[in-house]
């Protein structure tokens, strides 16, 4: 298999670092503009499963966590700005970590599978701190000369996320 060129693997990592940077200011209108028209941004639940049960652990026929397009994100942001998200009123205070980034070429000249694990602290309040952790898989697209997210399948660490809400992105 082919392997990614160090100015293309640059370029997806400045691109990963670039989006957290912009969830960690709340810059959400900035982040939908790095994804493309159909987009899926997509977090399952995590079934804890005995290793001799061959039943998919990610059930995508299942309920998920996330499980979205662009709609759906563009609205999740836009209540950002109602007023009416309380559990974001006082916002919440995030650290995006993005690690481990691994790139793979596809069939498509113009799309990259990206693989990379993350830690997202989040700290409300006085007292309310969480830490999400977990990995991604990832399609990039090369739009308009410039790369965008495609699909993204987020996978926590946590069987249970023990957040009181997970108004949030990874």
């Amino acid at each position: 298999m082919e392997k990614p060129g160090l100015e293309l693997v640059n370029e997806i990592e400045q691109f990963l670092y670039r989006e957290a940077r912009l969830l960690d200011n709340e810059d959400y209108h900035a982040w939908l503009a790095l994804l493309t028209e159909d987009v899926h941004y997509w977090m399952p639940f995590i079934d804890n499963r005995y290793r001799r049960d061959k039943t998919p652990v990610h059930n995508e026929q299942a309920m998920a966590l996330f499980d979205e397009d662009r709609h759906s994100l563009e609205l999740r942001i836009r209540r950002f700005y109602t007023g009416a998200a309380w559990p974001e009123d006082p916002p919440t205070r995030h650290c995006h970590v993005i690690t481990n980034i691994e790139v793979e070429l596809t069939g498509r000249p113009d799309e990259y599978l990206v693989y990379s694990a993350f830690i997202n602290h989040r700290s409300r309040l006085e007292k309310d701190e969480d830490f999400i952790m977990g990995r991604r898989e990832d399609l990039l697209r090369r739009v308009d000369g410039g790369l965008k997210l495609a699909r993204r399948k987020i996978i926590t660490t946590q069987s249970t996320v023990l957040a009181k809400n997970i108004s949030t992105f990874f």
